[in-house]
C-alpha cells in the first residue's frame, strides 16, 4: 500500500480529488477528519481540539492501512501544523515528531486556483490570504524534502496531473 497525502489550503478541492483518485484505482480515500470533528464539536476550536483532529486523522489513516495499491489521504498532519501556528503561534511537540516520520510516498500540494466554496467550516476566504497558505505548505514540503507535486488548473486538468503523478510511483 502507498499513502499519498492531498494538502493545500482550504477551498482548493482536496477532498474531491481525493475521492475522484480513488474511484479511478478502485480503492478508498481517508476523509478529512477535522471535517467530522468539528461538525460534531462547532466551528470554534482550540489547540487542544487540533490535536484530538491530528489523532483522529492518523487513526483513521492507519485503520484503512490495510488496502493494497494506493490510500489517499485528504489532508495530513501538515495541515494541523499549519494551522495550529496560525491559529495558535505554536504546534504540539508530537505533531512535529510524527511530522518527522515517512508516511507518505507522494504529497499532492493543491492550488488555491479554484473559486472559493462557502462553508462554516472555513475561514480564509481571502484569495491572497488562501496564496499565502499555500506558500507555506510548500515551503514546509521543500525543507521536508518530501516527494511532492505541485497540482493546479479546472477539475479534469487536476485529475490528469494527479495521475500521472501517482502513475510514476
Amino acid at each position: 500500500m502507498q499513502r499519498i497525502s492531498l494538502t493545500g489550503p482550504e477551498s482548493a478541492g482536496k477532498s474531491s480529488l481525493a475521492a475522484q483518485l480513488a474511484a479511478h484505482y478502485s480503492t478508498t480515500f481517508v476523509p478529512e477528519y477535522a471535517r467530522v470533528y468539528l461538525e460534531a464539536h462547532g466551528p470554534a476550536y482550540t489547540l487542544a481540539d487540533l490535536e484530538a483532529i491530528a489523532r483522529g486523522q492518523l487513526a483513521a489513516e492507519d485503520a484503512a492501512a490495510q488496502i493494497t495499491g494506493f490510500l489517499f489521504c485528504d489532508t495530513d498532519l501538515l495541515v494541523i501544523k499549519i494551522w495550529a501556528e496560525n491559529a495558535f503561534g505554536t504546534c504540539p511537540a508530537w505533531v512535529l515528531a510524527e511530522l518527522e516520520k515517512p508516511r507518505y510516498a507522494l504529497t499532492l500540494l493543491l492550488a488555491p486556483d479554484l473559486p472559493w466554496a462557502p462553508d462554516p467550516l472555513r475561514e480564509h476566504p481571502d484569495p491572497a490570504q488562501r496564496w499565502h497558505f499555500y506558500e507555506l505548505y510548500r515551503a514546509e514540503l521543500v525543507s521536508r524534502g518530501w516527494p511532492f507535486v505541485e497540482i493546479s488548473g479546472p477539475p479534469a486538468v487536476r485529475l490528469a496531473q494527479a495521475r500521472a503523478a501517482c502513475g510514476k510511483l
